[in-house]
C-alpha cells in the first residue's frame, strides 16, 4: 500500500467518489449524471477523501449547517456519505479523513458535530455518541377514528401565501427541542413552490385566524386499506387543538386507506393527544453528536435559568486533543460561559471528569449525570451532578432531516 494522502475532494475525484459510494450503500452500477465543474463549485457539501496513490479508498462529506440547542442555533457540521472501499476496510482510515474534515469545520466556527450512523461504533472512537433517533412510525389509522377536532380550530389546504406561517411554526417548534435543524440552509431550506411540489398536500389548523399547525403529506398509491399507506414528513403542532385537528384530517382516508406512517422522533407530544398508541417502528435511524470546540458549543446555547460554577474535565470517550483538559462552567442565570482552567493538575481528578461521549450526551440532555456515571461516561467527584443535570436538562431531543 502507498502512503496515504488525505485531502480534499475535487471535481475529477467525483466519479471514483460515486463508484465508492454505491459499493457501501447499493445502488446502480451505471454512473449517474456527475454535475459539472461549476454545479460542483456551488456545492454546499464539503467531501474529503484519503487516496492509495491514484485510488480514492475512503470519504465522507460535510454540510455545515445549523442546529438548535438550547434555544440557540449552533454551527454544526454535519457528516454524510462516509465509506470506505472494502479491501481498505479496519486500516484505520477513516481517522485522518475525520480529523481533517473536522478541523476545517472547527476553522469554519462549527463547534458541534451530528452523524446518522451504520455502524454506532466506529464513530464513538471519534467522540460521537447517540443522543436521539429519527424514525418511521407506523400507527392504523383506526386509531385515529376517535380523534375530533376541537371547536374553534378548522383545517384546511395551504396555499404558497401560508409558506412564512408554515415555516414560523416549525421554527417555534424546533426552537423548543433540542437537535432540530434550523432548515436555513441548502439543501435543508425548502424553497416555497417545494412545499407545495414534493407532496400532496399541506394541511393546516387554524384558530381564531392564526395557523397553529401543519402536516405534510404525501397520499401514496391505492385505495386499498390493507396496502395503502399515507406518508408524514413533518406533523409540527404549536396547540393539542391543532395536534387533534392534523391527526382527524388524516383519519378522514380510513375508508381507503389503512396505515399512516409518520417520520418522527422521540417522544413527540403531538402523538400525546391520541387515544390509542398502536404504533410500529418501520424503520430507526440513530442519530450521533459530537463536541468539537468545548467553550464554543457551551457558550453558544441557553441552559436552566440558574447560577452556578461547576469545574470540570474531558478525557477519553473518543476527545482529540481540542476538547480533552480542564475546564470551568461559570453560569449566570442561565447564559453559560466555559473557560479552560490551566491550573488543574494534569489529571484533574478534583472535579468531575467526562469523556467526549458523555459531554455529548449531556449537551444534548439526553442523559443525567447519574446514567453517566453507570455508563463509565462521567467519573471523579459527584459534588456537582444535580447540578450538572439540571442545568443541561428540560429539553427533549428530536430530529426531522435526514443526511
Amino acid at each position: 500500500m502507498n502512503q496515504i494522502l488525505t485531502r480534499r475532494l475535487e471535481h475529477p475525484d467525483l466519479a471514483q467518489s460515486h463508484s465508492l459510494g454505491t459499493e457501501a450503500y447499493g445502488g446502480s452500477r451505471v454512473p449517474a449524471p456527475l454535475p459539472s465543474e461549476e454545479e460542483w463549485s456551488r456545492s454546499p457539501v464539503r467531501s474529503w477523501g484519503a487516496f492509495d496513490g491514484d485510488i480514492l479508498v475512503a470519504r465522507l462529506s460535510v454540510y455545515g449547517v445549523t442546529s438548535w440547542f438550547g434555544g440557540a442555533k449552533v454551527p454544526t457540521a454535519g457528516i454524510a456519505g462516509v465509506a470506505v472501499s472494502p479491501e481498505h476496510r479496519g486500516r484505520g482510515l477513516l481517522r485522518p479523513v475525520f480529523a481533517a474534515a473536522l478541523a476545517e469545520a472547527r476553522e469554519r466556527g462549527e463547534v458541534i458535530s451530528t452523524l446518522f450512523p451504520t455502524a454506532p461504533g466506529i464513530y464513538r472512537g471519534f467522540g460521537y455518541e447517540i443522543v436521539g433517533s429519527y424514525d418511521d412510525v407506523e400507527l392504523p389509522l383506526s386509531a385515529l377514528s376517535r380523534v375530533r377536532a376541537p371547536e374553534g380550530v378548522t383545517v384546511r389546504r395551504a396555499t404558497i401565501e401560508d409558506v412564512p406561517a408554515l415555516e414560523g411554526v416549525h421554527a417555534r417548534w424546533a426552537a423548543a427541542q433540542n437537535g432540530p435543524l434550523t432548515r436555513d440552509e441548502e439543501p435543508f431550506a425548502v424553497p416555497a413552490e417545494e412545499w407545495f411540489t414534493e407532496y400532496t398536500g399541506v394541511t393546516v389548523a387554524e384558530q381564531d385566524g392564526e395557523i397553529t399547525g401543519f402536516v405534510s403529506w404525501d397520499r401514496g398509491e391505492g385505495y386499498d386499506p390493507r396496502k395503502a399507506v399515507i406518508e408524514v414528513d413533518d406533523l409540527d403542532a404549536l396547540t393539542p387543538g391543532a395536534a387533534r385537528a392534523l391527526w382527524a384530517s388524516l383519519g378522514s382516508h380510513a375508508s381507503v386507506v389503512g396505515r399512516v406512517r409518520v417520520s418522527t422522533s422521540g417522544t413527540d407530544p403531538a402523538w400525546l393527544v391520541l387515544p390509542d398508541l398502536t404504533t410500529s417502528i418501520v424503520r430507526t435511524r440513530p442519530y450521533m453528536l459530537s463536541i468539537l470546540d468545548v467553550p464554543g458549543a457551551l457558550g453558544a446555547v441557553r441552559l436552566a435559568p440558574l447560577t452556578a460554577r461547576v469545574p470540570f474535565a474531558v478525557r477519553g470517550g473518543g476527545a482529540d486533543e481540542q476538547v480533552t483538559g480542564a475546564y470551568v462552567l461559570e453560569v449566570s442565570d442561565g447564559v453559560p460561559l466555559a473557560t479552560r482552567d490551566t491550573s488543574a493538575g494534569p489529571e484533574a481528578d478534583d472535579r468531575p471528569v467526562l469523556t467526549g461521549r458523555g459531554l455529548a450526551l449531556s449537551y444534548a440532555g439526553a442523559q443525567p449525570a447519574a446514567n453517566l456515571r453507570a455508563s463509565g461516561d462521567l467519573t471523579g467527584p459527584d459534588t456537582y451532578d444535580a447540578t450538572w443535570t439540571a442545568l443541561f436538562g428540560g429539553r427533549q431531543v428530536h430530529v426531522r432531516d435526514y443526511f
